[in-house]
């Protein structure tokens, strides 16, 4: 899986079509191969709404289309069971007395962390439940959005509340600060100490601190946590022993660093001077077992998964990924799983340790192939599945040049890969979760394009004889029921995926 790696003929602003890639050229001509959707309604997204890495590698794995959580609650606040969910409700009304309501995550109306639907519809409710303050720690996007856009996504916040009557924007926070998953605990550090402690520096305005950011060269991404506090107001306060927390991201990974910070007595990666002792820590789904936090929106479990259908027969199987996607190439892929199944091994490579991906396109491309080809060669795992992070986080950072030579670095790795997989007569399946590399430009700004696309990805099908063609207008949730008969194993009635082998 090649991540961010999507379809896109037009070559204006598409890194993809710059890049030398004879490898990726040679298997693409000679074996059969399609494009697959991966965003918006055949990934269980809303329509238009572009994928992202965790939506892709469930799809992958489950071999059907998994209904995302931003559908589901989409779904709650349009049903109005989200104002009678039992955990949000006991957060709200538990602090109407004593105490405040403290509403933390990504403002951005992209869909991939977050929603400011669902940021609107906690606001509305703390209203209705006559919450007396609602205090929103608000962090910047800059990845998922255009790099500064968050000033607009802000303002219309600021006008949201204004209209609800109740909310005050107590803190801004760059992601790259508030939702780090790399272990920077000095970027956590800073994005706890200004939301918890209530420290660090201030600006009287939410929306002009950003955009007086930008004029300094600073986007928004990289917005430094900072306390917004108005003239002639008393500053928000601490996070304080009796509060309620809500953490409305619902995608867990870039959430899991600063709620271990937040409510786990045994974390210790920064000195804390005091831990609150608060009323409720809600999480709008389970970021991680264990974490001791209340889930407003529980996890649906998914059975009959390509690694369970592989374990099950009694194979062997190796999953290898650098940090940045790990986790997708294991838990998500294997439909929320944190454990491994049975026979599987996994190799985690460390992510090279820099401030952008953009200084080191390479990423750690190199050591994640020799691991999976050292694997190969022992003969003991009959699948394995390996993730390429470059084009997506590199892609991420919106610097072409840089993407391209992510790209390029990924070409060679794939020739090194097909080379080990087709001498031994095995079947190599290359694609992607989700686009990003292909179009790094706004066509309307000319500015550098940072965020996913709703982009097709390609899929193909190298080795696997018989296999003439494939199907057209397949997704993601196909690729499973097509691998599993070419390898002798029986998808499970749980894959409603289509089989699209010819």
């Amino acid at each position: 899986m090649i991540d961010g790696w999507g379809y896109r003929e037009a070559p204006a602003g598409n890194a993809i079509a710059a890049a030398k890639k004879p490898n990726w050229d040679a298997l693409w001509s000679r074996w059969p191969h399609t494009i697959l959707a991966a965003a918006g309604a055949p990934v269980g997204l809303p329509k238009g709404q572009q994928g992202n890495s965790e939506v892709g590698h469930l799809n992958i794995g489950a071999g059907r289309i998994v209904y995302q959580d931003l559908t589901r609650i989409n779904l709650a606040i349009r049903d109005g069971s989200f104002k009678r969910n039992p955990v949000l409700l006991r957060a709200m009304t538990d602090v109407r007395d004593r105490g405040t309501l403290h509403l933390l995550g990504l403002v951005s109306p992209g869909g991939v962390h977050s929603s400011t639907t669902h940021l609107t519809a906690l606001v509305e409710m703390a209203q209705q439940l006559g919450v007396p303050r609602t205090y929103i720690h608000a962090f910047t996007d800059g990845r998922d959005e255009p790099p500064t856009s968050a000033a607009g996504f802000v303002e219309n916040l600021v006008a949201e509340l204004k209209r609800i009557g109740t909310g005050r924007i107590a803190s801004v926070s760059g992601r790259y600060y508030a939702m780090d998953r790399d272990k920077r605990w000095d970027r956590t550090e800073l994005a706890y100490r200004t939301v918890v402690d209530a420290s660090g520096p201030t600006a009287p305005d939410p929306v002009a601190f950003i955009k007086q950011s930008y004029d300094a060269g600073t986007t928004d991404e990289f917005l430094k946590p900072t306390r917004i506090v108005p003239p002639g107001n008393d500053p928000s306060p601490a996070v304080g022993d009796g509060d309620s927390v809500i953490f409305f991201n619902f995608r867990p990974d870039r959430a899991r660093q600063l709620s271990h910070a937040i409510v786990d007595e045994t974390w210790d990666h920064f000195r804390r001077a005091r831990r609150p002792e608060l009323a409720h820590f809600v999480t709008f789904t389970e970021y991680e077992k264990g974490l001791p936090a209340e889930v407003a929106f529980p996890d649906e479990p998914l059975e009959g998964v390509l690694a369970a259908v592989v374990s099950e027969a009694g194979w062997s199987q190796f999953h290898t990924a650098e940090t940045e996607k790990y986790a997708h190439v294991t838990y998500f892929l294997n439909g929320g799983r944190e454990a491994p199944f049975e026979g599987e091994d996994r190799l985690l490579v460390p992510s090279p340790k820099v401030a952008t991906y953009d200084l080191q396109p390479a990423m750690s491309a190199r050591p994640v192939t020799d691991g999976l080809l050292d694997r190969l060669q022992t003969g003991r795992y009959r699948f394995l599945v390996v993730n390429f992070a470059n084009p997506d986080m590199v892609g991420h950072t919106g610097v072409f040049p840089a993407t391209v030579e992510a790209v390029e670095v990924v070409d060679e790795m794939l020739g090194r890969i097909a080379e080990a997989v087709l001498t031994r007569r095995g079947i190599l399946a290359v694609t992607a979760d989700h686009g990003n590399a292909e179009l790094k430009i706004d066509a309307r700004t000319g500015a550098p394009f940072t965020a996913h696309t709703t982009s097709p990805v390609p899929f193909i099908l190298a080795g696997a004889t018989g296999v003439k063609q494939l199907r057209e207008a397949g997704k993601l949730g196909d690729i499973a029921p097509t691998l599993l008969p070419l390898i002798g194993l029986r998808a499970p009635s749980a894959m409603t995926g289509n089989d699209l082998a010819h």
